[in-house]
């Protein structure tokens, strides 16, 4: 699996790059035959919360590509310059509107076929009272047997949410980790 060739120009000079396995390095990289410069091209970190009000947990139904009008847990991606928690409390705020107490990381989940590594915290819901954000049609609680499981636009949402009431069940919420394939 070759993740690679995302880059196409040097982020330094604008020469279109190569790529080859630099000198005391494993593998390809994309580098400048310019100025030198070896880019680095590492996992995006998506971030976000599994926020809960009694035995139901908050879902956004999608205003946005990819998955439009499916329903995902409140999550995008880090900004730099944020923590883990800061960014998945902000990306709550923006998608849901939802005032949340973060409890701790929950799940963290690789996906090494997009590059991606996805953290979600649990969250305790505040209050009731959402104001979605323009990335968001609508929020809702869901109980377990109410989740609309066929309509969940991302597998790991589906993966936290499961492990997450499987773990109220027995009253112990553990980290997960999983990689998804």
């Amino acid at each position: 699996m070759h993740l690679s060739r995302r880059i196409k120009h040097c982020r330094e000079c604008g020469t279109p790059v190569e790529y080859l396995v630099p000198a005391d390095d494993n593998r390809e990289r994309a580098v400048c035959p310019g100025c030198a410069t070896i880019h680095y091209e590492n996992p995006l970190n998506v971030v976000g919360t599994l926020p809960v009000w009694g035995d139901q947990v908050l879902l956004c139904r999608r205003n946005i590509e990819p998955r439009r009008g499916l329903w995902t847990l409140p999550a995008g991606f880090m900004e730099l310059g944020e923590t883990t928690a800061a960014g998945a409390l902000r990306e709550t705020i923006e998608e849901a509107g939802a005032h949340v107490e973060m409890l701790p990381l929950y799940t963290v989940l690789n996906l090494r076929k997009v590059g991606q590594l996805h953290l979600f915290y649990r969250a305790r819901l505040l209050d009731t009272n959402f104001d979605p954000g323009p990335e968001t049609i609508e929020c809702g609680l869901f109980r377990e047997a109410e989740v609309p499981w066929n309509e969940l636009a991302f597998r790991t949402g589906a993966v936290t949410l499961r492990q997450y009431f499987a773990d109220r069940r027995i009253d112990r919420y553990d980290i997960y980790c999983a990689d998804i394939e």
